[in-house]
């Protein structure tokens, strides 16, 4: 009879620390703050040295403000640029509608040597019979194999000819202006 009572108290107290150890967990939940109906409390004073800042980080972004030029869609024939002015770093957007079945040449991107001469950039291929309709971009940059050594060998007057056709050329402009977050892609390279 003594060992049935050690057994009944040994059982009732791991029943007793069963309950205090269930009784002192911590819950599993988190409470979260509602903060969605609070209304944010506005800075009272800003100090010289945040002003000085704010001052600097305004006097950057308009600096550095950027926004290309409308699209004007210069045209000859079936055949279309975005724009006659671009700055060093954005695409010239050719698009090409409605050629005509017999339509087959090469378009090609003249850039300026000096102020009386040009040189083939790109050429471009089509052929009505094949695609009448398609899009193109050129980005022109710097290049060592091909003598585009700096921003001078790039900025100037351009022309756009249609080999093979009797299209009119198209001209466009390339400034000296680099766009935005593009300035290491203009270092010089020879």
């Amino acid at each position: 009879m003594n060992n049935k009572i050690v057994i009944s108290i040994i059982i009732i107290i791991i029943a007793a620390i069963g309950i205090i150890a269930i009784t002192n967990q911590k819950p599993t939940t988190m409470e979260v703050e509602d903060t969605l109906n609070k209304e944010l409390e506005p800075i009272e004073e800003i100090t010289p040295e945040v002003q000085e800042k704010l001052d600097e980080i305004e006097k950057i972004n308009f600096e550095n403000e950027y926004s290309p030029k409308e699209r004007e869609w210069v045209t000859s024939g079936p055949f279309q640029i975005d724009r006659s002015e671009y700055v060093l770093g954005e695409k010239i957007f050719l698009v090409i509608g409605g050629l005509e079945h017999d339509d087959k040449g090469q378009i090609a991107f003249l850039r300026p040597l000096n102020d009386t001469h040009k040189k083939v950039y790109q050429t471009i291929a089509f052929d009505g019979s094949k695609k009448n309709v398609f899009n193109y971009y050129v980005e022109p940059g710097l290049a060592k194999k091909n003598g585009i050594c700096s921003i001078d060998d790039i900025v100037g007057d351009w022309t756009v000819v249609f080999r093979g056709t009797d299209y009119e050329n198209l001209e466009f402009k390339i400034i000296n202006q680099i766009l935005p977050g593009d300035e290491v892609n203009y270092k010089p390279v020879c």
